[in-house]
């Protein structure tokens, strides 16, 4: 693609002859490190059978505490076409997956959007998840009307310095606001089969960072006076330390205290919330970051 501007960044990169935009990635085709069932979603997307989920590399955002940050900064990831893309959907249909789930696929929607097209001409049936950051442009999701059934979208921050701080995007929160607010246009209030596996509507997740309970009940307070019970809060404690964050930011050099997440809770419960899924035990741990290995990307 030349001249990107599919997300908020709008840096312009002509990607199509070899320039790198801000997400890490050029050339003609996409990069993808893993496409499997994947059973660590919500409840209501991962099921029973697990969430047919393709990784892909590169990200807009570039969280400096990113879980996947060896896809997020390109270090893993293997060509693919659309046309590898389109099979790569049917395959984990036929493995029996509940939906389609797409991972940090914002830099690729054009290319994503024809592959199911495609796809759907040869018998895909699922729901389409797109699994996102939350910073995404407006214009870019509308082209995605009727093509995705569910959203599943972060909501990282509403505190400008912290935006600024860990993402380089003092404009995140209005454009996290604005984001949400097309995709509860195009999704509505959430629908569920006689599973309990979500078919339409917004999941919106919420990684608490150490030290940071007062920006995720920010978050919380704004989504749910917003949107009340016509979508489900995801509220997570599963951030895990990595190593690049230990010399520049030695505050999130650590896990999130059972009173920290507690804290957030207690505040979700007392403004209301009903539609929510949070954590229990020990989830902080390396094993919830998938291996980026490649499965099911090869042909």
């Amino acid at each position: 693609m030349s001249n990107c501007n599919l997300c908020p960044r709008q840096c312009g990169a002509d990607r199509e002859n070899g320039k790198s935009g801000i997400c890490g990635v050029s050339g003609k085709n996409m990069l993808a490190a893993r496409a499997a069932l994947h059973f660590w979603e919500e409840p209501c997307i991962s099921g029973e059978k697990g969430s047919g989920t393709v990784f892909f590399s590169g990200c807009p955002l570039r969280c400096v505490y990113c879980q996947n940050y060896q896809i997020a900064s390109t270090e893993v990831g293997m060509e693919i076409s659309e046309e590898r893309l389109k099979d790569i959907f049917l395959e984990l249909q036929e493995k029996g997956a509940h939906n389609i789930n797409l991972v940090t696929p914002t830099h690729y929607t054009p290319e994503i959007i024809r592959a199911i097209g495609k796809a759907k001409e040869q018998g895909l049936r699922l729901p389409v998840v797109y699994n996102c950051s939350g910073y995404e442009k407006v214009e870019t999701l509308k082209t995605l009307k009727g093509i995705v059934d569910i959203y599943l979208t972060d909501f990282k921050y509403m505190e400008k310095e912290t935006a600024v701080r860990y993402s380089k995007a003092p404009d995140y929160p209005e454009i996290a606001r604005a984001a949400l607010k097309e995709m509860m246009d195009q999704t509505g209030e959430a629908k569920f089969d006689e599973n309990g596996i979500m078919q339409s509507g917004v999941i919106v997740r919420h990684l608490l960072l150490p030290g940071h309970v007062r920006n995720a009940r920010a978050v919380v307070k704004y989504v749910y006076e917003t949107y009340g019970n016509q979508l489900y809060l995801s509220l997570m404690n599963q951030y895990t330390p990595l190593p690049q964050v230990k010399k520049e930011f030695p505050e999130l050099d650590r896990r999130v205290t059972e009173r920290e997440y507690q804290r957030l809770i207690s505040y979700a419960l007392e403004l209301g919330i009903e539609n929510a899924f949070i954590q229990d035990g020990k989830t902080a741990e390396e094993s919830f970051i998938p291996m980026f290995d490649y499965e099911g990307i090869r042909s």
